[in-house]
């Protein structure tokens, strides 16, 4: 059996409400395979989106540990956490946070710019990342321009410049209808299962969940059902 891309081993984050310690996440043990597309379902404030951000070193817990592909990223420093989320992992979040003054293909272009890739080599990249997700002939416009599908869409685009090994994405068709959200989704998951990448995406959508490979729902910041594949 391959090592798990990301564990958690007795995973807890607590916030101080008052005089009381809340836990968002308490002693949590996950295993997630490469690969594996992963839906973390569960009830407003269950922890979910806490999780993914931990998962993605955006926050660090208050004891245990998050492990990705065997490193205890509690060793890392800030100059190190930022290095590993602009190279092993892309983030899509349910506002997509596009730089409004900025083209769709600036927009995806900024990443690499972190990672000093030459202009031209960015503007391919670019390109090819806008066309895949069907906006190549929208390049140039800026986001207010766009619809908001659009707008997920360059977002899917900016998290793949990189060519991340995991995509962690906090509810990404939240704000979307129906039609355009199950398009955004074939999408993100074509594009992840085409690139042999790890998806996690957090979402109250029963549709969206019932799509991944493994299913794991939350209560009160711990795990209380895994179904599916595992690692």
């Amino acid at each position: 059996m391959p090592d798990p891309i990301l564990q958690t081993i007795a995973l807890e984050r607590r916030y101080q409400v008052g005089r009381q310690s809340i836990a968002a996440v308490g002693g949590l043990d996950l295993a997630i395979a490469a690969g594996e597309w992963v839906a973390i379902t569960g009830p407003s404030g269950c922890g979910k989106s806490t999780l993914l951000n931990l998962l993605g070193g955006l926050d660090r817990p208050t004891a245990g540990q998050v492990r990705l592909a065997g490193h205890n990223l509690a060793e890392y420093g800030e100059e190190q956490l930022a290095r590993l989320r602009r190279e092993v992992l892309g983030f899509v979040f349910q506002r997509h946070d596009l730089f409004p003054v900025l083209t769709a293909q600036e927009n995806v272009e900024f990443p690499l710019l972190l990672g000093h890739v030459s202009a031209a080599e960015r503007g391919e990249r670019a390109l090819s990342l806008l066309r895949t997700v069907g906006l190549e002939a929208k390049a140039s416009h800026l986001p207010d321009e766009l619809s908001g599908g659009e707008q997920q869409r360059v977002g899917i685009a900016r998290a793949l410049a990189n060519s991340p090994q995991v995509l962690l994405a906090d509810e990404p068709t939240g704000n979307l209808d129906s039609a355009t959200a199950a398009e955004i989704m074939q999408q993100m998951v074509r594009l992840t299962r085409g690139q042999g990448l790890t998806l996690i995406v957090v979402t109250h959508d029963p549709e969206v969940a019932a799509q991944a490979d493994r299913k794991l729902a939350m209560k009160d910041g711990r795990l209380i059902a895994d179904s599916g594949t595992r690692p």
